[in-house]
């Protein structure tokens, strides 16, 4: 092999571990340098300095790799999108207000722990943290009086499991569910150090109302120079092109749209040589979209009941078009539900079901950027489609002569969020 054939192989290579390294960090922003993500983080810190550039120009995010963890620090590009919450790790269902409170408190009574811990001790502290009288003024309270307040500390726990702030050395949290047993766990102290991610510390935050509070928290300095407010309106849009699943033209500020219009082809360039995601271009947004399908928590379409029924809900509302009001979707997913009963679970064409399959189909679209929900004149739940939806259209039919090739056909939608995208 000649040396220029030899250069550009060994290039190549370095630039497929770069982009492996990428889309690894955001899969999950905060990596470990043991457990079952150990390889990534290897590659992450072989590549840390060309990353951490990248993310720095692009996003304005922070890179940390040490020895033990490497931490996107991932602002996120908009603060107030609900749909992607913290979700029980067993049930799959969003984490309730109580629970959040529990989260904070949990790191806060483990930042002044032991380098073990047991369940029960951690919910001894838990307990008398909760008894603060501004969260019982605020309507949090936590006393571990009965099951349900258990369950919702051992959500906790293996949330903080899952993101490698404990680590389990003996027992079972569902012992301690049923009062029959305790966990002990180790206490990683450089996780916990580096998990919050934030642009000035909470206890500096002053202002009152949680949107405010929220702002206040990773606020910004003003930029007061044309370049300053290029690289603001640079890492806004970067970050919300590899956040959100869309980003719509009616959603951006006036400054925003003007200069994603002016500069999308050197913004979608320099995001698919890093990441391999791919550019779709349409009137009213962009969206990069993601051929391996690995970036994205949420997947349309997806096998299994509920994946089952929000492709159906896709398909029926691009077709139909305009505002439709959510009980006539549940009228649709009740007949649905008759039709595919042999595929379907045994529990979808139980009396009500119909509700419960339709709003996480709702729920599912809306996150995807897919649907919107409105509200009618009196007061009634409405979806909207919105402008994406219409790759769920289902054209006509075709008939090919011998030797045609088929049309070509869009792929589906699969940029959603990362799935570290919640793991802040």
């Amino acid at each position: 092999m000649s040396d220029d054939r030899l250069g550009d192989a060994l290039a190549a290579q370095r630039a497929a571990e770069v982009r492996r390294a990428a889309r690894a960090l955001l899969r999950r922003p905060l990596l470990r340098a043991g457990g079952s993500h150990a390889d990534d983080f290897r590659l992450v810190r072989q590549h840390a300095t060309e990353l951490r550039t990248w993310f720095e120009r692009n996003t304005g995010w922070g890179l940390l790799v040490d020895s033990e963890v490497a931490r996107l620090r991932r602002i996120p590009g908009r603060a107030d999108d609900s749909t992607h919450p913290a979700r029980d790790q067993r049930t799959g269902l969003p984490f309730s207000r109580r629970r959040y409170v529990l989260v904070c408190l949990c790191l806060a009574v483990l930042e002044r722990a032991e380098q073990q811990v047991a369940l029960g001790r951690l919910a001894e502290h838990v307990v008398l943290a909760a008894a603060d009288p501004a969260l019982d003024a605020a309507g949090v309270q936590f006393t571990l009086a009965d099951r349900e307040q258990r369950t919702d500390l051992v959500a906790v726990v293996r949330l903080l499991l899952e993101w490698g702030v404990l680590t389990k050395v003996a027992g079972d949290e569902e012992a301690f569910l049923k009062s029959a047993g305790d966990a002990l766990y180790d206490v990683d102290r450089r996780v916990l150090a580096v998990l919050l991610v934030a642009r000035r510390g909470p206890s500096t935050v002053r202002a009152y109302g949680f949107e405010e509070r929220l702002a206040e928290l990773n606020a910004e300095a003003l930029p007061d120079s044309d370049e300053l407010r290029n690289r603001a309106l640079r890492h806004s849009l970067t970050r919300r092109l590899l956040d959100d699943p869309v980003v719509y033209l009616e959603g951006l500020t006036e400054n925003e749209s003007a200069y994603l219009t002016s500069q999308r082809g050197a913004l979608t360039r320099r995001i698919s040589e890093l990441t391999g995601l791919v550019p779709e271009v349409r009137a009213e947004g962009l969206a990069m979209v993601d051929p391996d399908d690995d970036l994205t928590d949420l997947r349309m379409p997806e096998s299994g009941t509920d994946g089952h029924v929000a492709l159906l809900v896709a398909e029926y509302l691009a077709d139909r078009g305009g505002t439709v009001p959510l009980t006539d979707l549940h009228q649709r997913v009740a007949g649905w539900a008759v039709e595919h009963a042999g595929f379907w679970r045994r529990s979808a064409t139980a009396p009500g079901a119909e509700a419960e399959l339709a709003e996480q189909a709702v729920e599912r679209l809306v996150a995807l950027g897919l649907l919107e929900r409105v509200a009618g004149p009196d007061g009634a739940a409405l979806v909207r489609p919105r402008p994406a939806l219409d790759r769920y259209r289902v054209g006509e039919a075709v008939l090919l002569e011998p030797g045609q090739s088929a049309p070509r056909k869009n792929a589906k939608t699969t940029a959603g969020r990362t799935k570290g995208t919640r793991n802040r």
